[in-house]
């Protein structure tokens, strides 16, 4: 049968129009159920009723999905008490979102968010070494091997040491990694291990998926449906398969991706 909602909270749900603006749309007589001309905000609607604005009918997703070019000195986390947080940077968006980990305080870059539990916990779970990659500046000099040991695994201080990961250098104090687990501030202490100090971190990549660069810092847009599936494929089977070291050290060209889980920020 379904849960009947208010037509304005559906409408807000579904539509970029604010719950305020939801409730000026029906009285404008702009909106309609199954074919009759809606007379008030209140009324209860099911998602299986034709829904329309403007004559157009309104496709209820079930869930949502957006991307974030997360900026620095913004948490993530749903609501904080002390700081700003990505979701209030999302203005006019009126779902319960959540980001699918989260990124440190000082650390910039792609960040999804999403109402899907169900998918986030698969991205976020240690089975399927869902892959990220980040842009790194850095202070000190690497050492020679550091390709060579990251792609071994190093000892971060943890039980285990760290899973394969891949590093190519750009130029001095700047560098790209690639990592398919998510210690906490797991980049900064790889790179501490190999004899640097991060200085700036920003995340590329996430899980097949790469920022959009037209995306300045606070900004977010919805997901594309083909996004979105490369997501669910991610979850389904894992986007960090193994490398040996020789296709590690070797800088094997694959599409940059990037997430697993973010117990802590990186």
């Amino acid at each position: 049968m379904g849960i009947k909602v208010r037509l304005d909270k559906y409408l807000s749900d579904h539509t970029e129009l604010s719950r305020r603006e939801a409730k000026a749309a029906v009285r404008r007589g702009r909106v309609s159920v199954d074919g009759e001309t809606a007379l008030r905000e209140d009324v209860k609607v099911l998602s299986a009723q034709e829904i329309c604005i403007d004559g157009k009918k309104i496709e209820a997703e079930q869930y949502a999905y957006y991307m974030m070019n997360k900026p620095a000195g913004v948490v993530s986390a749903t609501r904080d008490e002390r700081e700003c947080t990505v979701c209030e940077l999302m203005e006019g968006i009126h779902r319960e979102l959540f980001p699918i980990g989260r990124l440190d305080k000082d650390t910039e870059g792609l960040l999804l968010l999403t109402d899907d539990g169900a998918l986030a916990h698969r991205l976020l779970s240690p089975k399927y070494h869902v892959e990220k990659t980040y842009y790194i500046e850095y202070e000190g000099l690497l050492t020679a091997d550091a390709e060579a040991r990251f792609a071994e695994g190093v000892d971060i201080g943890e039980k285990k040491i760290t899973r394969p990961a891949r590093l190519k250098r750009k130029q001095d104090g700047q560098a790209f990694l690639t990592i398919s687990e998510g210690k906490f501030h797991q980049v900064k202490r790889m790179i501490a291990c190999v004899g640097g100090r991060v200085t700036y971190l920003k995340r590329l990549s996430m899980a097949g998926l790469m920022l959009d660069d037209k995306l300045a810092a606070g900004e977010y847009r919805r997901l594309l449906p083909e996004e979105v599936e490369t997501l669910r494929r991610a979850a389904e089977r894992g986007d960090g398969q193994s490398y040996g070291k020789e296709e590690l050290l070797c800088g094997k060209e694959r599409e940059d991706t990037g997430n697993l889980p973010d117990m802590g920020g990186v």
